[in-house]
């Protein structure tokens, strides 16, 4: 039996359900963006309040805009500057196939495509049979003109969506920022009263897993993106520019730079620059992958050490979910969420 304040303790609990859905559906659209500007402001506000604010004489609006300055530079510039270097690149390739279409393809393919391994017979095969029949290379073309505007398509609404996502992600951190010292004690606060000194540990713990993966994720992209590019300019590639960010997107996946310097590689070859496509293919597997695997682990042990199958599943998934930032934040939630499996499987080990 209710007795007569059971009704209206009832409403109270609806009226509480229905106010968490409610910001919770409002907030759905920017989740991406405002988790990811938690993550920048974690990963740098011990440097903000320690460094940056005490020589501003603790005027938070400054020392925010300030940083969002800083961000600007560091996030929402490239992304800019990736987005015309894709258009850019678009159109060279435009150019590059314009004549196969307008006069048809040569009669013999280039020599160096008879000696591709394994599939160099028939590709030289399907050439010859391309380059007789006008037809078939207008069915070829229009095979690949779908798939390859659908592909066009999708980068530039990745690339649109992931500018669109900075910009709040820079709005949100702004007021991160300001009122650091407020949100930060509210964290502990509402950690505490859900968890005792088990809810203060994770908060701690996490913002080690968040420091320590975006510094192995991103430090190791960075390192291997700015290497790469320097190589590509060193051995006269396209686009050194475009695919030094190519490598550094792609670094966070295991495969991700060979692909980049390895077409790099092939592209010289068949230029017939064969001395500086050997340079590319060296330069590519004992510098520029060769980071991964010195850098990454020494940036990695900083915070929490992961393998790199959560890694790749962080970045993909997190694109899936998340679009552009979903390469950060993808893999700091699968970091996050390994370390709170780990340590409940630790406490019922023990128990």
């Amino acid at each position: 039996m209710f007795n007569d304040s059971d009704p209206k303790r009832l409403a109270q609990i609806a009226l509480v359900v229905l106010l968490i859905i409610g910001c919770f559906t409002v907030l759905l659209p920017f989740i991406g963006a405002v988790l990811f500007a938690f993550v920048i402001w974690v990963c740098t506000w011990e440097l903000y309040r320690e460094r940056v604010l005490p020589r501003l004489g603790g005027r938070d609006t400054l020392g925010a805009s300030l940083m969002v300055a800083l961000l600007v530079l560091i996030l929402l510039v490239p992304t800019i500057f990736l987005a015309g270097a894709l258009v850019s690149g678009a159109d060279r390739l435009i150019d590059l196939v314009k004549p196969y279409v307008d006069q048809g393809l040569p009669a013999e393919p280039p020599a160096w495509l008879a000696g591709f391994p394994l599939f160099g017979g028939q590709i030289v095969d399907f050439w010859h049979e391309i380059a007789r029949s006008r037809e078939a290379l207008n069915a070829l073309l229009a095979q690949m003109l779908a798939p390859a505007r659908q592909f066009l398509i999708l980068a530039g609404g990745v690339v649109a969506n992931g500018m669109l996502q900075l910009a709040l992600v820079l709005f949100v951190v702004f007021f991160l920022y300001r009122d650091g010292t407020t949100v930060a004690n509210a964290l502990y606060v509402g950690a505490r009263k859900l968890g005792g000194e088990l809810g203060e540990g994770m908060i701690d713990k996490a913002r080690g897993t968040v420091l320590g993966v975006m510094l192995g994720i991103v430090g190791t992209a960075a390192a291997q993106g700015s290497v790469a590019m320097l190589g590509f300019f060193i051995a006269g590639a396209p686009a050194p520019v475009l695919l030094g960010f190519a490598t550094f997107f792609l670094s966070m996946i295991p495969v991700g730079p060979p692909l980049i310097w390895g077409g790099a590689a092939l592209w010289l070859y068949g230029e017939g620059q064969i001395g500086w496509a050997i340079f590319m293919a060296l330069y590519g597997m004992l510098i520029i992958s060769s980071i991964d695997n010195v850098v990454k682990p020494i940036l990695m042990a900083r915070g929490a050490g992961l393998s790199v199958l959560i890694i790749a599943l962080g970045v993909f998934g997190g694109v899936l979910v998340f679009g552009f930032i979903g390469i950060f934040l993808g893999p700091v939630l699968l970091a996050l969420g390994h370390m709170l499996l780990t340590r409940w499987l630790r406490e019922e080990t023990t128990s």
